[in-house]
C-alpha cells in the first residue's frame, strides 16, 4: 500500500499585490456574496488587519487559500473577516492551519475575544470553528444576501499564553 505524504503549505502575509489572486478565489468561492475588490483592497492595506495567503510548497505561485483578521493592536477584540480555500485544497488541513495562524496573530495583538460569522448552511466550516473552541452566541437573520441565509455568530475566548500549562 502506497502512503501519500501530507501536503506541505507555506503561509505568508498578504498584500495589495495579491489582490487579483485573492479576488479570483473570492469570487469562485463566494459566488453570490463575494466582497468587492475595493473592500478587499482596503482590508489588505489597513494597519488594523492581518491577511495571509497559502500555497503548496510544491507550487509556490498558486494561491490556494487566504484568510483575514481584523484586530487593532492593543484592542481586546478581533474578528475573522474571511477565509477561503480552493476546491482542490479542501479537506487537507489548510483551513485549520490558516485559522491557527490568525489566532496566533490575534494573541500577538493582545486580543482576548475573537468573533466570526459563518453561513448557517455551511456545516463544514461550523465544524472547523467548533473544533477550534468557538461557540455559537447568536444568529444574524438573512445576513448573507442575495441568498437570504442566516449567519451564526461565534466567539472564542483566547487564553493568555502564560496561562498555558506545559
Amino acid at each position: 500500500m502506497t502512503r501519500v505524504s501530507p501536503v506541505a503549505w507555506t503561509l505568508r502575509v498578504a498584500g495589495a499585490d495579491d489582490l487579483d489572486s485573492i479576488m479570483s478565489l473570492e469570487t469562485s468561492t463566494f459566488e453570490t456574496d463575494a466582497w468587492s475588490a475595493d473592500s478587499m483592497r482596503a482590508d489588505l492595506t489597513s494597519t488594523h488587519t492581518h491577511y495571509i495567503v497559502a500555497h503548496r510548497d510544491s507550487s509556490p505561485g498558486a494561491i490556494e487559500g487566504y484568510a483575514g483578521l481584523l484586530a487593532p493592536r492593543g484592542g481586546n477584540e478581533g474578528d475573522i473577516q474571511t477565509i477561503a480555500v480552493s476546491v482542490g485544497a479542501r479537506r487537507l488541513g489548510l483551513g485549520r492551519l490558516m485559522m491557527n495562524a490568525l489566532l496566533a496573530e490575534a494573541r500577538s495583538r493582545r486580543a482576548r475575544e475573537i468573533f466570526l460569522e459563518v453561513r448557517a448552511d455551511n456545516p463544514a466550516a461550523q465544524a472547523l470553528y467548533d473544533s477550534l473552541g468557538f461557540e455559537g452566541i447568536g444568529v444574524r437573520p438573512h445576513y448573507y444576501q442575495p441568498d437570504d441565509v442566516d449567519a451564526i455568530i461565534m466567539k472564542l475566548t483566547l487564553k493568555d499564553p502564560k496561562d498555558s500549562v506545559s
